[in-house]
C-alpha cells in the first residue's frame, strides 16, 4: 500500500461501478456458489424460528458456503445496531425491546442444525445498561444446555464495562472474540464510536481471566499500511490475544466505505507468517477469511498449540 493513501471516504450513493478499486474483482476474489439445496433449508429453519444470523445481516460472502454445510453464525440482541460503522451492512437505528425468548430459539436452531461448535455474535446495544451482556450469557448457557456444544462469542466492546465482560466469561464460552477491525489511524472513518485502546483492554481482561482463548479480527484493504497491521499484531499479542483473523474488506453496498486496495494472496500469506512469528497462536489470513469462518477448526488448531504459551 502506497503511503500516499489516507483515510477511506464513503462513495457517492448509487456509484455502484466504483464500489471497488478498478471496478472489477481480481481473480482471487471469484467465489463458487454451492448448488446444493441445503442452503434454502437452513434459511427456512432460521426464518421459522425467527433467528438472525450475521451471515445474512452483514451480507457475508461466505453465507451460501456455510449454509450449505449446515452451519451459521447467530446474531443476537435483535437485528438493529445502535452504532453506525462505515463498513457494516447491519441496519442501524433504534432497536426494539430485548427479546427474552431469543436464547431459547437460538438454542433450538443450534440443536436442529446438529452443531457441536456454535458462534454467537450480536449487534451493539448501547441502549441497554449492560450492553446486552446478561442476554449473551443466557444464550451461551441455553445453547450449551440444549446441545452440549462448545460456544465461541464475538461481542461488542460494552463501552468498556468490565463487569459486562466478566458476565459473558462466566457463562462458559471457549473462545472470546472481539474485533479491533482496523488500524487505529482509520478508526474515525471505519468505526467512529469505538475506541482502539478500549478494545485492547477488553481482550486483556479475557486473557487475564484465563478461561477463554482471546481472539480478534482485522479487515484489510481500507487504506491501512503493512507496518500498521504489524503494529496491531504486536498490540494484540501484548494484550494476551492468541487468535487473529485477517480478511479482505468488501463494500456491502454503494453507501458504505469504498475499497482502497485488493490485498494479494501473497500479502495475506505474509500477514499470516508475521502474526505467527510475533507470538499469535493461530492466524487465519485470506481474502474470504471472516471472524467466524471455519471457527471450529481454528479453535482446534489453537488448542493444539496452547501449551506453548
Amino acid at each position: 500500500m502506497s503511503r500516499s493513501l489516507t483515510e477511506p471516504t464513503p462513495p457517492a450513493k448509487g456509484d455502484e461501478k466504483r464500489d471497488t478499486v478498478g471496478g472489477r474483482f481480481p481473480p482471487w476474489l471469484k467465489k463458487r456458489i454451492p448448488s446444493g439445496g441445503r442452503t434454502a433449508r437452513v434459511r427456512e429453519l432460521l426464518g421459522g424460528l425467527g433467528v438472525h444470523t450475521v451471515c445474512q445481516g452483514a451480507r457475508c460472502p461466505n453465507q451460501c458456503e456455510c449454509f450449505d454445510r449446515g452451519t451459521a453464525t447467530f446474531m443476537i440482541l435483535g437485528d438493529v445496531c445502535t452504532r453506525g460503522c462505515g463498513f457494516c451492512a447491519v441496519a442501524g437505528g433504534e432497536p426494539e425491546a430485548l427479546d427474552t425468548d431469543e436464547p431459547a430459539r437460538v438454542a433450538e436452531a443450534a440443536l436442529r442444525l446438529g452443531l457441536q461448535y456454535v458462534v454467537l455474535t450480536s449487534v451493539t446495544r448501547d441502549d441497554l445498561p449492560d450492553g446486552g451482556a446478561r442476554h449473551f450469557a443466557a444464550t451461551v448457557r441455553a445453547v450449551r444446555a440444549a446441545t452440549g456444544a462448545k460456544v465461541e462469542v464475538l461481542t461488542p466492546d460494552f463501552r468498556g464495562d468490565e463487569a459486562a465482560v466478566e458476565t459473558v466469561i462466566e457463562s462458559g464460552p471457549v473462545v472470546y472474540n472481539h474485533n479491533t477491525e482496523t488500524v487505529p489511524r482509520l478508526y474515525p472513518g471505519v468505526r467512529p464510536e469505538a475506541d482502539y485502546r478500549r478494545s485492547l483492554r477488553l481482550l486483556e481482561l479475557v486473557a487475564e481471566d484465563g478461561r477463554c482463548i482471546p481472539k480478534s479480527g482485522l479487515m484489510v484493504g481500507l487504506g491501512e499500511f503493512e507496518d500498521e497491521v504489524f503494529g496491531v499484531m504486536d498490540d494484540l499479542v501484548d494484550a494476551g490475544c492468541r487468535m487473529l483473523t485477517i480478511g479482505q474488506y468488501l463494500r456491502p453496498t454503494p453507501s458504505h466505505l469504498g475499497v482502497a486496495e485488493f490485498v494479494t494472496p501473497e500479502t495475506f500469506e505474509r500477514y499470516r507468517d508475521e502474526g505467527l512469528s510475533r507470538g499469535l497462536r493461530w492466524v487465519g489470513s485470506g481474502a474470504f477469511v471472516r471472524s467466524s469462518y471455519g471457527a471450529e477448526s481454528a479453535y482446534a488448531s489453537a488448542i493444539q498449540t496452547r501449551g506453548s504459551d
